[in-house]
């Protein structure tokens, strides 16, 4: 027998194919093999989303290509799931390792849907050889992490390759949560005259694994903000209940997640670059490389967008929780042009504000 959750999500999706409205501006992939820069999140990444991944798994659930899926249960509310895959380098790195990583990871992809999270999954790669010492570091980071969270692990999988095929050990995890039938995020609510916010300071997770990694001689104190977000989203959707978006800027940044939502949501985006909090060590270390603090990953953060009506409210929550002590009124939502993000420079003037391109920065999470 077909259960009420089958046939809800069934109906659902029925639904929302009624009201499809298939997209004719998708980008073409012309690559003819797989680069790192497929995984950085930026423009390489979305056209290998939108031109090979989406069409093959097109379903109007999966189109939205939200943090999570949002489903109807069948029994008066709604579940959210998502899935994420660490492939970090190095393991271990100032602020956090591969497993917390995980744990935090998934826990704000639910959380930025508006979900509440309530368990988790676990998948390990391990690679032949690994040392069992440094196995155990991880997955004690992992129950630390998720026990901290108040979210538990409750099924899981691991599987062993061969000695040089996994970079020592790989993380999936997957993720379910429920949905308070109060809360509707969208991207396509967005409108001209709301208010965009982030909740701390930005790019201190891809500058503390770069450095780590590299063994950069930088005289420059960063740690990784890793965190879970979903007790800071709960106090910011009380504070501002008719919140349009959050979203987790982890691979592309900042600046490549405004330019997701202008232009999946048919808007513009201006941002104020001075209004944008970066720490004093984030910026050197990123003008020392040659890197935009906005294009760099976070772990711990988040951007949302309001209505102008909730804006103090919002602002004000974030700040009343520790993860949003330091969060910012950092740009507005215009009507023209549409697609693009706009920086107001400190000097008076702007510029174009893209995705990332390239990556500078493979396997940060």
């Amino acid at each position: 027998m077909t259960s009420r959750i089958e046939t809800s999500i069934s109906a659902q999706l029925d639904r929302m194919e009624r009201a499809r409205v298939v997209r004719a501006d998708a980008p073409r992939m012309r690559d003819t093999h797989v680069t790192l820069s497929h995984g950085s999140g930026g423009k390489a990444s979305h056209t290998l989303i939108e031109s090979l991944i989406l069409p093959a798994f097109s379903n109007p659930l999966l189109d939205g290509v939200a943090d999570a899926a949002v489903l109807a249960s069948g029994a008066g509310g709604r579940i959210a799931m998502t899935t994420d895959s660490y492939v970090v380098s190095p393991l271990f790195f100032p602020g956090g390792d591969i497993g917390k990583l995980a744990i935090h990871g998934t826990i704000n992809d639910l959380a930025v849907a508006g979900a509440r999270p309530i368990a988790l999954a676990v998948g390990l790669i391990l690679e032949e050889g690994l040392d069992i010492a440094l196995l155990r570091r991880v997955i004690e980071s992992m129950a630390a992490a998720a026990a901290a969270a108040g979210v538990p692990i409750v099924t899981g999988d691991t599987k062993v390759v061969h000695r040089g095929k996994a970079d020592q050990l790989f993380v999936n995890t997957t993720g379910v949560g429920v949905v308070d039938d109060r809360v509707r995020l969208s991207v396509d609510s967005v409108q001209a005259g709301d208010v965009v916010l982030v909740s701390g300071y930005v790019g201190d997770h891809g500058m503390a694994v770069m450095l780590a990694r590299e063994a950069l001689e930088l005289e420059a104190d960063i740690e990784s903000d890793s965190a879970p977000l979903h007790t800071l989203v709960a106090e910011l959707l009380r504070a501002a209940p008719a919140t349009r978006v959050i979203k987790d800027p982890t691979r592309g940044g900042v600046g490549t997640t405004l330019n997701e939502i202008a232009h999946r949501a048919r808007v513009a985006i201006a941002l104020d670059e001075e209004r944008v909090p970066v720490r004093v060590a984030t910026r050197g270390a990123c003008e020392i490389l040659g890197l935009d603090p906005l294009h760099i990953a976070n772990e711990g953060k988040l951007v949302a967008i309001v209505p102008p009506a909730e804006a103090q409210a919002a602002l004000a929550a974030l700040r009343a929780h520790q993860l949003g002590a330091d969060a910012a009124i950092v740009g507005e939502v215009l009507s023209e042009p549409v697609g693009m993000v706009l920086l107001r420079t400190g000097i008076g003037g702007s510029r174009v504000l893209d995705m990332l391109v390239g990556d500078p920065l493979p396997r940060i999470c």
